[in-house]
Parts: C-alpha cells; sequence; structure tokens
C-alpha cells in the first residue's frame, strides 16, 4: 500500500468502511491516525462495530475495523455521512446537536473533551464540531 496523503482523512475512512459493507467485507483496514482511532472507539462502543485493532501492513500503521452483524448476515451499520469538511466546518453548540433519524442513529461530535456521540455531548453540556453521523 503507498502512502496516500488525503486532504480530509475522516472521509477517506468513512468512506471506505462503506465501500467494504457494500461489498460484503467483514472487516476494512483503514491508515492509523488518533482521531480515527477514537472515531472507532465511540463506533465500538455505541455498538456499530465488533472490533478495533492496531496492525501493520508493509510497514504502514493501520486500523483493522470490523463490523459488527445483525442476525448473523447484515452489518449493524446501515450508513456513514461526513458532515463537517476541512472546507466547510460544522460546528454546534449543545441546543443546536443534530439528532439523527430521531435518535436511532448518532452524530459524531468532536468537543473539548474529545470525541463522543451527540447524546453525550448534550448529556455533558457540550457543543462542538459535527464530524459525522452514522446510522
Amino acid at each position: 500500500m503507498a502512502n496516500v496523503v488525503t486532504t480530509d482523512p475522516i472521509a477517506d475512512m468513512l468512506t471506505r468502511m462503506r465501500n467494504a459493507i457494500r461489498a460484503r467485507h467483514d472487516s476494512v483496514l483503514v491508515p492509523h491516525s488518533n482521531i480515527k482511532a477514537e472515531i472507532a472507539k465511540v463506533l465500538k462502543q455505541e455498538g456499530y462495530i465488533e472490533e478495533v485493532k492496531n496492525t501493520t501492513v508493509d510497514g504502514n500503521k493501520m486500523l483493522k475495523i470490523t463490523f459488527k452483524m445483525e442476525n448473523g448476515e447484515q452489518k449493524v451499520i446501515q450508513g456513514l455521512r461526513r458532515i463537517s469538511a476541512p472546507g466547510l466546518r460544522v460546528y454546534a453548540g449543545v441546543e443546536e446537536l443534530p439528532r439523527v433519524l430521531s435518535g436511532l442513529g448518532i452524530a459524531l461530535i468532536s468537543t473539548s473533551k474529545g470525541i463522543m456521540t451527540d447524546k453525550q455531548a448534550r448529556a455533558m453540556n457540550l457543543g462542538g464540531e459535527v464530524l459525522a453521523w452514522v446510522w
């Protein structure tokens, strides 16, 4: 795997996950970064992915994300959508935090206390950058 520099590594991660789900793969490899590891940790806590492992492929640090299955056949993650992007940052105060599919999904929020779900941010009375929606 060649080192490819992306302008939006979070969008790259979400796209790799979306493509792997559509191709019916059980897991996906994503180049490692601290923010991607934090996002994967939140997705694991919320029950969207089975496990996250640090691994090395051709000398490059990677995250191996294993998808969680529902009824043994369908992935728990139905959709991923990047909201804030490098060219257009989207911030929300605690009152404006989005509710994804009326609470059926989660919004990933980057706050001063780290990356968390919209529900956790509301409970801690924090706003922040709306990174992505997951449902």
